[in-house]
């Protein structure tokens, strides 16, 4: 069905693989376009209640393909802001606002576009070999697909400009300590520990865990007393759920709770 990515399911797991490994998982209008059905797919099948996101062969994502946006300087200027629009925007705004969580397994780079990709994902588990570049700079361009505003809340304002000003390579145990990733794994581990996270999260309340992600990812924008009021609606909704109530029961009865997610 799809000839960019590829798409597995199991035990509420689905498993999006980038896969165009000769072009380092680079985007093109094919893949934005298949992972736009795949997403589709994952929101609305009623049984996925965690994804997982890794790319194929030795290289997370590249960010765009350029080949794909060739230009030279006797041709007219392309519409960059269209294609953000038509494509870069909604994959993000997809993945922040899917009511799961969505799991980073980072191989090789993940180079502009797809640096921004990793960080639109909840957690992320890198192989020790892995690295960030945000590289627009190098082409003349700013940091899109949401890097502006995920980098400078992870790391701060004077490293994230310096990432975007310089483009330099931040490998995998720094972006660990600078808080951009949730944990380094060795190459040969990596994957495995994030499916094993992934199928553990699979297991938990997942409605409760769409509302902490969405809390989260708006906590810089309110204040502290909309945000309690935002906590509060929150606890007074899941406070109905199945999954409240089967947690409390199991926590009674000393025993494993059995969540179905909602």
């Amino acid at each position: 069905m799809y000839q960019t990515i590829e798409l597995e399911k199991n035990n509420g797991v689905a498993k999006l693989t980038l896969n165009r490994p000769d072009r380092l998982n680079s985007f093109n209008v094919e893949m934005h376009e298949e992972l736009q059905v795949a997403l589709d797919d994952i929101a609305t099948d009623g049984e996925t209640r965690c994804l997982l996101i890794t790319g194929a062969g030795r290289g997370f994502c590249a960010g765009q393909d350029l080949n794909d946006r060739a230009v030279s300087a006797d041709q007219k200027a392309p519409d960059l802001g269209m294609s953000v629009e038509k494509y870069y925007n909604p994959l993000i705004r997809r993945i922040t606002n899917l009511k799961m969580p969505v799991i980073c397994a980072l191989n090789g780079v993940a180079a502009g576009a797809g640096a921004s990709l990793v960080m639109a994902c909840d957690i992320t588990i890198a192989a020790r070999s892995s690295s960030f570049i945000l590289s627009f700079a190098k082409v003349g361009l700013i940091p899109d697909s949401g890097s502006s505003w995920h980098f400078a809340r992870a790391i701060g304002l004077p490293r994230a400009k310096a990432m975007a000003m310089l483009g330099n390579k931040v490998k995998a145990e720094q972006a660990e300590q600078w808080g951009l990733i949730y944990q380094v794994a060795d190459d040969e581990a990596f994957l495995e520990e994030a499916q094993k996270m992934a199928d553990y999260l699979a297991t938990q309340p997942t409605e409760a865990l769409a509302n902490i992600k969405s809390l989260v990812h708006n906590a810089f924008d309110f204040s502290l007393n909309d945000q309690l009021e935002k906590e509060r609606l929150a606890m007074q909704h899941l406070g109905r759920s199945h999954d409240y109530r089967e947690g409390v029961a199991a926590f009674i009865e000393k025993r494993e709770p059995n969540f179905k997610g909602s």
